[in-house]
């Protein structure tokens, strides 16, 4: 089960490179990053609008932790749409996390023997397993709906324009359902993961934009298709009438 743990489990060396890189990018004097750390916590430095440029700019940046690399990216990603919760950018940057492991996309636990390639499969799973599984596996319909439409959007509409795959908008739609099924499930209530459920279904557009954007700019920022193009200013007019 993915919870909102990246930044608990990021570590002093995680911290101390923020700090350093941050140094390095000129904030003020050599000891200023270290003060905003010590009186302001970790949050202030993960925050800083500075951070995510020396990692990606910085050859020390190379030595982040995929844990802290992540949490960056999504947290100023989010940030960039205009979604300023924590606790969502902490969860989103666990899936990105987990799923970027082995086959783990596919799999609706670490150790779950069955792997599913459609969002179908796993609609159908949902209603019929038995209670944790049906509950981790509703989780894991939001889950990889999002994983797929946010960094690997591309995927999507080139299917969509020469196979006549489904297009984003079902992958939205089943994001959506996959999360509400889960945080009606009595399991979420019990780990406290209703509401967390609740608002990843309602803004699931949002983080989707906002991971298509870490797709387009850091996993592949050569690609140039009129597909892209198109995604892009579809994404663009939506956001300006909502």
């Amino acid at each position: 089960m993915i919870l909102a743990n990246v930044r608990e489990s990021l570590t002093r060396d995680d911290a101390q490179l923020a700090v350093h890189l941050l140094a390095r990018a000129g904030v003020g004097r050599p000891d200023d990053a270290e003060a905003m750390l010590r009186e302001e916590g970790i949050d202030a430095v993960l925050d800083d609008p500075r951070l995510l440029g020396a990692l990606v700019q910085q050859p020390l940046g190379g030595r982040a932790s995929l844990p802290l690399f992540c949490y960056v990216v999504v947290r100023h990603a989010l940030r960039g749409v205009g979604e300023d919760d924590r606790t969502l950018a902490d969860y989103v940057a666990a899936i990105v996390v987990h799923f970027g492991l082995k086959d783990r996309a596919s799999r609706p636990g670490t150790s779950d023997d069955e792997q599913y390639d459609t969002l179908a499969a796993l609609l159908e799973d949902a209603e019929r397993s038995d209670p944790r599984r049906a509950f981790l596996v509703r989780a894991h319909l939001g889950n990889y709906a999002l994983w797929v439409s946010g960094l690997f959007p591309d995927y999507i509409e080139h299917r969509k324009w020469r196979r006549g795959g489904p297009d984003l908008d079902y992958y939205a739609e089943m994001g959506r359902r996959g999360f509400r099924l889960a945080a009606d499930h009595r399991l979420a209530h019990q780990y406290g993961l209703s509401q967390l459920y609740l608002v990843a279904a309602e803004r699931f557009e949002r983080l989707r934009v906002a991971l298509n954007q870490v797709s387009d700019t850091l996993l592949f920022p050569d690609v140039n298709t009129p597909d892209r193009l198109m995604r892009q200013v579809r994404d663009e007019a939506r956001w300006r009438l909502s």
